[in-house]
């Protein structure tokens, strides 16, 4: 259970919080001295069974409100505290607008000083924080009137709070800890303290530290102030961390993740609850967690609007941040994170607002996922990422149309079978075109195809088509099963006297044009459509092997090799009885096509041995 305070500064919050717990939140010495909170004090209230109830205490002056913002992300409670003798006053009503445009955590009011006003005045006061609350939404709020001098009040209010239902356990999901204090402890070395929002850690497990983009590893964790092997998401942790990191490389605002995304957000889309009007272009300062930078609003539609922030943040779906004026004096608004991967185009366009509002009503997990997907595939880790849920919690959800992982991207059916068929129309395209020619090469197909799409996951679509047939790679060339090269009447009757000479030898292009009596050109041209029909293979520039002996060659580099052996120049002239130029032209073949490599004199068959 994490409890945060709230109220006007000098309403008693830090005192309340030492008469109920007997610890004084305020740690700094100058806050000591004049008696005012001025950054986040840190209380743990011990419970007869064991619990530990964890305070935030909150600075109430204006000036100190980004610390205050600073401390409430991941709270169960809040503890709103208003003085007897002053009733509501400012920041009463900017820290309870700020509670509510934080999520509205349950409520509890304690008023203080009750022993400095008469009956009367604390009716008063009473009814002011009733109207209040429930203005913001907040219904049959238990008050507590109190006095931290006399005592009175402080044992009900203590009874009330031990009573509080625990929060809500947040396990699932990846680690996530906003840092709100770095220090070093002497002999320990350095620490970190925040609220962790969800997942679980151990000590010895690593994570990544936004703040200086590294790994770190958990030492020690001290949970609710108490040591322990592990924490989990809605308590207060302090964790030992190891690296190569210095208290100096550390900012309020840091995170402290178990996974992360690709980059954090520099532009996002968001929901709005707004307090009060915003204007397009605004400038504003913007809170999420313990960080506080700045950005600008570009208003959409409705309560649709894009922040562009001026520093990176590590936002993920369903984050809520707090808009203030660019003067720090007003709270106008709070943004809930609708979309992390904000397009730089068509943002305004009718058809993207209308799947932005259906976005926003979504609840599931499986139905935001679903429509995330009629856009795009998205890669498992951006999902997993935006939604904080771990990949295998993502694969299991009850989705209404089965995705598909390809590539590590998960896919819609129907987005594949009409990335298929666009892969086999514009292959149909280029047969029709280019009759003469072999076909395309995978990342040719890919990109006049789909060429906006993630290669891989373009990559393993071509691979299914192969598998299933529907597309054919021949040496490296795809083309349609039916295809075959077009032979023009007269390449087809010189290839039909040229073929049989090719039975046991290799054969040059001009040779070949003497013994048919035909133009060399015209015979070059004929051998290439051969060669690229797969019916021969160059072996160098216009030498020709026909196919079959080229596998046979390729039989005995493998024979060698299944005996521990490598191909020699030598071997392969004595084996294949051919001059010893020639049986380097067909060995440099076998390394250029990657089914051999060389070592000295040798060539090895390389990993797999697969060839043609």
């Amino acid at each position: 259970m994490i409890i945060a305070t709230a109220g006007h500064v000098d309403h008693g919050k830090t005192s309340l919080l030492q008469a109920l717990t007997g610890v004084n939140a305020d740690r700094l010495p100058e806050e000591k001295s004049r008696g005012m909170t001025i950054d986040l004090g840190y209380v743990y209230w011990p419970q007869p069974d064991g619990a530990i109830v964890g305070f935030i205490d909150v600075p109430g002056h204006e000036k100190f409100l980004s610390n205050m913002l600073s401390g409430i992300g991941g709270i169960d409670h809040a503890l709103l505290v208003v003085a007897a003798d002053d009733g509501v006053m400012p920041q009463t009503r900017e820290h309870l607008a700020i509670l509510q445009l934080g999520g509205r955590p349950p409520l509890t009011v304690a008023i203080t000083k009750s022993d400095s006003v008469e009956p009367e005045r604390l009716a008063d006061v009473a009814q002011q924080i009733d109207a209040l609350t429930q203005q913001m939404g907040w219904q049959q709020v238990a008050q507590f009137p109190t006095s931290t001098l006399n005592g009175a009040g402080i044992a009900a209010l203590a009874d009330h709070l031990r009573q509080l239902p625990v929060g809500k356990s947040r396990r699932e999901g990846p680690f996530r800890l906003a840092i709100d204090r770095v220090f070093n402890v002497k002999g320990a070395g350095l620490v970190v303290t925040g609220t962790a929002l969800s997942g679980e850690i151990g000590v010895g497990d690593t994570l990544w530290l936004s703040g200086v983009n590294q790994a770190v590893r958990v030492r020690g964790l001290h949970v609710q102030n108490q040591p322990s092997q592990s924490a989990y998401g809605g308590q207060r942790v302090a964790l030992n961390i190891a690296g190569s990191v210095e208290k100096s490389a550390i900012s309020r605002g840091d995170w402290l993740l178990s996974a992360l995304p690709e980059t954090p957000c520099e532009r996002v889309i968001v929901t709005l609850e707004q307090h009060q009007p915003l204007r397009q272009g605004q400038p504003l300062h913007l809170h999420h967690g313990a960080r506080h930078i700045t950005g600008r609003l570009s208003l959409l539609a409705d309560n649709l609007a894009e922040l562009l922030l001026d520093a990176p943040l590590w936002l993920a779906d369903n984050d809520r941040l707090i808009l203030r004026d660019i003067g720090a004096k007003h709270t106008l608004a709070a943004a809930r994170v609708l979309l992390l991967a904000s397009p730089k185009r068509g943002k305004r366009q009718p058809g993207f607002l209308a799947w932005l509002h259906q976005l926003e009503q979504a609840r599931e997990d499986a139905e935001i996922i679903a429509l995330y997907l009629q856009q795009r595939p998205r890669p498992m880790s951006e999902l997993s990422w935006a939604r904080q849920l771990h990949e295998e919690a993502l694969v299991n959800l009850d989705y209404r149309l089965r995705p598909e992982i390809i590539a590590g991207h998960m896919i819609l059916p129907q987005m594949i079978q009409d990335w298929q068929q666009r892969l086999l129309d514009e292959m149909a395209h280029y047969h029709r075109s280019n009759g003469d020619r072999p076909g395309l090469g995978r990342d040719r197909l890919r990109r006049m195809a789909l060429p906006d799409r993630p290669s891989a996951l373009a990559g393993s679509l071509i691979d299914r088509l192969i598998g299933s047939g529907r597309l054919v790679n021949s040496r490296g060339w795809l083309h349609l099963p039916d295809f075959a090269i077009r032979f023009e009447p007269q390449e087809a009757a010189l290839w039909q006297r040229a073929e049989p000479l090719f039975a046991d030898s290799a054969r040059w292009v001009r040779d070949l044009a003497l013994t048919l009596n035909c133009p060399e050109d015209v015979m070059r041209h004929a051998l290439r459509k051969a060669a690229q029909s797969g019916l021969i293979v160059a072996v160098v520039k216009d030498r020709y092997y026909s196919h079959s002996q080229i596998t046979r060659f390729a039989d005995i580099i493998r024979q060698r090799d299944a005996e521990g052996l490598g191909s020699s120049a030598a071997d392969f002239r004595d084996r294949l009885c051919v001059g010893r130029k020639l049986a380097i032209q067909i060995l440099e073949f076998f390394d250029r096509s990657g089914f051999t490599r060389r070592k000295g004199n040798e060539h090895l068959l390389r990993d797999g041995g697969m060839f043609l």
